[in-house]
């Protein structure tokens, strides 16, 4: 496995630390996320369609949410000037 030379000497100022254990540990989670994940889809009935509309949906509710918490957040901060 390779990895960036800043990342590697990173490493070497640790050297208590097992990384070759470090990273098996990551892919064994990974991989098992991977295959919970396939799990649940080999169950799934939703088309690619649907998941397209569904992440539509999401994204627009998240970006109305997040422009309401701002316009309150400017609403705060135009009174505060104000008093």
């Amino acid at each position: 496995m390779s990895v960036s030379q800043d990342l590697h000497e990173a490493m070497k100022r640790h050297p208590e630390i097992r990384w070759s254990e470090v990273a098996r540990r990551a892919i064994a989670k990974r991989v098992q996320d991977l295959e919970a994940l396939d799990a649940m889809l080999s169950k799934s009935t939703l088309t690619e369609s649907d998941v397209r509309e569904l992440a539509e949906k999401v994204n627009k509710g998240m970006w109305e949410k997040h422009a309401y918490v701002a316009e309150k957040k400017r609403q705060v901060q135009r009174t505060k000037k104000r008093a």
